[in-house]
């Protein structure tokens, strides 16, 4: 009994191998997908290996044991983003991090306390260390989520394409198996590697087949993608039909189920995004900006509880980081399937859009403006001016400005014996005052300006140099997506005339001269012809293939299903080639009907961005610095007695209610408000672009650089005449009035 077991044994295992060759249904030695699956992961999945370090040090100290519902579902979201953390890890992670910013917050104030006085308690660093911990507590708990989000919206920007895939290569050979195979050799992270994962469970004795692990796998997008999950079942489905007519009709059955419901969440998508991006709007940009306007005479009234510290916290780190916050909700809400990233890491010139050297020289350029924009700061709280043998401060008149009034230029002064006093001719007695206040002149405020200005140029200079040349070339691989589908069908048509793939670019090349198709195929031809490649090398070749000067998703897919196909057939090649062109139609029809819907939405936001806020933030200023101007007339302590308050008769006792020493300086006010503009700027821009189209680090980059350059710039000339016009209005008016 034994014997005759054994014996059938071998027979199996022999004629098993020698059908296995025969048929390679499988290709197992060719694939290796246990230690591809774990070299891919280590070399693809880099952002996250960051948290996987954290959760395995700081989320290990304290050992939290979840629920076992919150542990099930922090288990789904670890899984599906793929990473190598356990449940209880994640949620050890905030705590950590919750008591460790709390204990540095408090014992540093603390500390501030001991040295300066329990009077002198930091309160503001306080209350910002406990908000900030309890943030850093619900960002680390919500991470595993988002991370999930981050993956399958980039994955299910991947889905057409992968449904591409599968279905141009079932149509010639109807094997699930190979179908994923090779879905997942000519797809890009992170779709390649749940493929990948696919055979990888299979092969480590998670499942059975390979239909077990899909399944099991398409779950994952249950909720998310329900389309992706249809479209997979129709190709099952397509295995089971008797005939080939009906065969091809469920594949093609299933692209276009994919096509739809892309495209019926794209449209719901442009629907609900309007309202929550009008409340980022008003909340995050227009409040805080006209609210600008109250603080002049805000903090004149509370004398110094209200500081430029604050100012700058709250416009500069609470304000953007709430617009940031909201913007982020929205774009979560953005369905995946439209809007892949382009290749850009395979573009030629991706070396200058990683180069340091535009930095450099931008930050030269702007150094000078820099220095200037500091010179108020330096002449009023350092010993510059005596060092430099100049007066502490010239007033309008000597600086032939008699129109502005007789006004210091930067007019600092210090509280002294309790007295204040608007001059103080050396370094040494503002030193020992130990209370300035300033700078609040008219030219302390122009000069400040500069800062704001020198920040978003340094941007402009630096994005611009890096991107200007890679644009360029986008913008010609644009034009040839939107020519390729016409060509498509002629190397269809030539493909199943019988010209080999060898011959049929020479000949599309010819009759699309003068476009940029033409040089496509032109230069895939020149490869081909005079360096000897094969059609692979001709085009994908990572030094002389065609798609390395023209990297576009769109294009890479149709020409790796060109080259696979017509190993089984130049007829099998063009009846491929003719479905992708199909394809690519109803792409374009899709990617322009979004475009219209979301043109309203990013219309509207751009405009807002870039003129609307830039505006109102010049014109903010502007007043700003006309009550700065007007308080400094009317306050007697300032004036050297009371002058001013005979000057303004009855209105003395309601000027005796502001504080003119506790004001906000204008200069510090408008430097708070030109960096929150250039964040503000950096916020929308990156919003936009990905509510438009998808992850696109190039378009981002690049169109930062045109909208700091539009929206500071007229910020800029806004506030400059804002402040001349309206100051010189103040000092004519008050003259008439005390003269």
């Amino acid at each position: 009994m034994t014997a005759k077991r054994q014996s059938v044994d071998d027979v199996l295992k022999k004629y098993g191998a020698k059908i296995e060759s025969q048929v390679r249904t499988a290709d197992s030695e060719n694939v290796h997908y246990s230690q591809s699956y774990e070299k891919f992961k280590s070399e693809m999945v880099t952002d996250y290996n960051g948290y996987e370090k954290l959760c395995h040090t700081l989320g290990s100290f304290i050992k939290i044991k979840p629920t076992k519902a919150d542990e099930d579902k922090v288990r789904k979201y670890l899984e599906t983003a793929h990473l190598d953390v356990e449940p209880w890890q994640a949620i050890g992670l905030g705590v950590v991090s919750m008591l460790v910013i709390f204990f540095i917050g408090l014992f540093g104030s603390v500390a501030v306390a001991l040295i300066d006085g329990f009077e002198n308690f930091p309160v503001l660093f306080f209350m910002l260390a406990l908000m900030f911990s309890v943030f850093v507590f619900s960002f680390a708990q919500g991470y595993p989520e988002r991370l999930s989000k981050k993956w399958l919206l980039k994955a299910s920007s991947q889905m057409v394409p992968a449904l591409l895939y599968i279905v141009v290569y079932m149509r010639h050979t109807p094997n699930l198996e190979r179908a994923i195979q090779f879905a997942s050799e000519h797809l890009d992270p992170p779709l390649a590697l749940d493929f990948g994962k696919i055979f990888y469970n299979v092969e480590v004795g998670k499942y059975s087949t390979i239909k077990e692990s899909l399944d099991a796998y398409l779950e994952t997008w249950r909720g998310t993608s329900t389309e992706f999950i249809e479209g997979f079942h129709l190709i099952e489905s397509s295995l089971f039909e008797p005939e080939e007519g009906r065969r091809i009709s469920t594949l093609e059955k299933a692209l276009q189920v994919v096509l739809d419901g892309v495209y019926d969440k794209m449209l719901k998508f442009s629907h609900n995004v309007k309202a929550p991006l009008t409340n980022v709007y008003m909340l995050g940009v227009v409040l805080p900006t006209l609210g600008l306007a109250l603080i002049p005479l805000a903090s004149a009234m509370v004398g110094g509880a209200l500081s430029a510290t604050m100012i700058f916290v709250g416009f500069n780190l609470l304000i953007p980081f709430f617009v940031f916050f909201l913007t982020d909700k929205v774009l979560i809400m953005r369905p995946g399937g439209h809007g892949a990233t382009d290749l850009l890491e395979r573009n030629p010139l991706y070396y200058k859009y990683t180069s340091k050297a535009p930095y450099k020289k931008a930050f030269l350029l702007v150094l000078p403006l820099i220095l200037l924009s500091i010179i108020p700061v330096l002449w009023g709280y350092t010993p510059l001016a005596e060092t430099l043998g100049l007066h502490q401060d010239y007033t309008m008149k000597e600086l032939g400005l008699g129109i502005f009034g007789e006004n210091e230029l930067f007019f600092h002064f210090a509280e002294m014996t309790g007295d204040r006093v608007d001059k103080i001719l050396t370094y040494e007695q503002r030193r020992v005052a130990q209370n300035m206040k300033g700078p609040f002149g008219l030219g302390a405020l122009v000069l400040g300006m500069l800062l704001p200005l020198a920040i978003s140029m340094f941007f402009v200079i630096s994005y611009k140099a890096r991107t200007k040349e890679m644009i360029k070339e986008r913008e010609k691989t644009q034009e040839l997506e939107k020519e390729f589908n016409n060509s498509l069908f002629q190397l269809g048509n030539r493909l199943g005339n019988g010209v080999p793939p060898e011959l049929v670019f020479s000949r599309v090349a010819k009759s699309t001269k003068g476009l940029r198709t033409g040089e496509f195929f032109s230069q895939v031809n020149y490869n081909i012809r005079s360096l000897g490649m094969s059609v692979d090398d001709a085009i994908f070749d990572k030094k002389r293939g065609a798609i390395k000067f023209y990297p576009s998703e769109m294009i890479a897919t149709s020409m790796r299903v060109l080259v696979e196909s017509s190993k089984k057939g130049l007829k099998i090649a063009a009846i491929s080639l003719m479905s992708i062109s199909e394809y690519v139609k109803n792409i374009n029809k899709i990617t322009l009907r979004l475009k219209d819907l979301l043109a309203e939405v990013t219309g509207d936001m751009k405009s807002n961005m870039t003129f609307l806020a830039p505006l109102l933030s010049g014109i903010v200023v502007g007043l700003g610095a006309m009550i700065t101007s007007i308080l400094s007339k009317m306050d007697p302590a300032a004036m050297g007695g009371d002058a001013a308050g005979s000057g303004v008769g009855g209105f003395s006792q309601l000027i005796s209610i502001f504080n003119y020493g506790g004001m906000i300086p204008p200069y510090f006010l408008q430097i708070a408000v030109g960096i929150y503009l250039v964040q503000i700027i950096f916020i929308l821009t990156g919003s936009l672009v990905i509510i438009d189209a998808g992850e696109d680090k190039l378009k981002q980059t690049y169109d930062t650089a045109l909208n700091l350059k539009s929206g500071v710039g007229l910020y800029f000339t806004v506030a400059l005449i804002a402040v001349l016009v309206l100051s010189l209005l103040a000092g004519k008016v008050l003259g008439g009035m005390m003269g």
